[in-house]
């Protein structure tokens, strides 16, 4: 039987489309159909095998980018990762691409691809294989290769933040309550999904999403246009406060902290954690730590288990948990794996997790 992801790159660099056909020629599990300069010459690649994961440029000749991810979602809804450079420009309109339906993003940057991209090879096979297995008309067929490189080593919360037991000293001196998200490959769409739905007054939210560096903040100002609570990427000391959203930015962790009776974030650099910077586990054991029953957690869409041992922590120290269901998720993978620790009180599908928040602030 035939397991290989079947790959379109489509960028109008030349030294791209190298170097993406020889790193993917390197992992047995995956097949290049074509490499295209430009969305005209891969639909004609396209017509006679259609690929399973699409890699897309933004900017390119005759069609752009966000045009052709439009066209191929509204005709052939197929997974697309994004292969954008990291400059505000690249950072805005990859926000737009994976708002139209993009899976994942791939940073790149303007000077030295080749070796960039020799350099982040893995990176851009977890994001294939991430893609692969989204559920497109969530987004697409469900599929799972198996991999061929040794992944990095896999670190815990304890690398960034000892475990220990919440203080319910501290959770007596304050009545505020705090909403911890988490969310990774599809949490762009299902977090816009949520947020535009919450009232200008709920309770201060925090939010882990998976993105690089640099794109976390065009995320967090496009939601809060578009919201009416306020939605911005966290800074260090930002206070966690109703009607407020704070992002975690690309390549920080985010902690929940204390300051007297009020919530504050704390921003800080560390390791990876569960393979990830930000990382849902940080968050979520943070927020176990110093708002225990004070808080409301929910795990959403993602690939992996980031999140699903900071939800255990959180549901351990008495606050109510949430998982999205798998008839809404672009990869069950972080709520499947929640579920299965045993950290899950209720699981409710995308539609319903707004309604979640509201009652809880109620």
């Amino acid at each position: 039987m035939n397991t290989k992801i079947k790959v379109m790159v489509v960028d109008d660099s030349a030294v791209v489309r190298q170097a993406a056909r020889e790193i993917l020629a390197k992992y047995p599990e995956i097949e290049v159909l074509g490499a295209a300069a430009d969305p005209i010459f891969a639909l004609e690649t396209m017509k006679r095998a259609w690929p399973d994961v699409i890699v897309l440029d933004i900017e390119m000749p005759r069609m752009d980018g966000i045009t052709f991810l439009k066209k191929i979602m509204a005709e052939h809804p197929t997974p697309v990762v994004i292969c954008s450079t990291l400059t505000e420009k690249g950072a805005q309109t990859t926000i737009e691409a994976m708002a139209a339906g993009a899976v994942t993003i791939i940073t790149k940057p303007k000077m030295g691809l080749k070796q960039f991209l020799t350099d982040s090879s893995a990176d851009m096979v977890a994001a294939i294989k991430a893609a692969a297995q989204a559920n497109v008309r969530r987004l697409g067929t469900v599929r799972n290769a198996p991999g061929s490189a040794p992944p990095p080593p896999k670190l815990t919360a304890d690398a960034v933040l000892a475990a220990r037991a919440a203080s319910s000293t501290a959770m007596s001196q304050t009545t505020d309550r705090v909403i911890a998200i988490g969310t990774s490959t599809g949490g762009t769409q299902a977090l816009e999904a949520v947020l535009t739905r919450l009232p200008a007054v709920c309770p201060g939210i925090v939010i882990v999403q998976h993105m690089p560096e640099k794109f976390t903040a065009m995320f967090a100002q496009r939601l809060d246009s578009l919201c009416k609570i306020e939605v911005r990427e966290a800074r260090n000391g930002d206070r966690v406060i109703p009607g407020r959203a704070l992002i975690a930015p690309g390549g920080r962790h985010m902690m929940l902290k204390r300051s007297g009776a009020q919530y504050q974030v704390e921003v800080a650099d560390g390791p990876l954690v569960n393979r990830h910077k930000p990382s849902v586990d940080v968050l979520f054991r943070s927020t176990a730590q110093v708002a225990g029953k004070n808080a409301l957690g929910i795990i959403m869409t993602g690939m992996g288990d980031d999140g699903a041992r900071g939800l255990k922590e959180m549901h351990d120290a008495g606050a109510p948990t949430i998982a999205e269901d798998e008839s809404t998720c672009v990869v069950f993978g972080m709520p499947k794996e929640a579920i299965k620790a045993g950290a899950v009180d209720k699981v409710v599908p995308l539609h319903r997790i707004p309604d979640e928040i509201i009652g809880y602030g109620a």
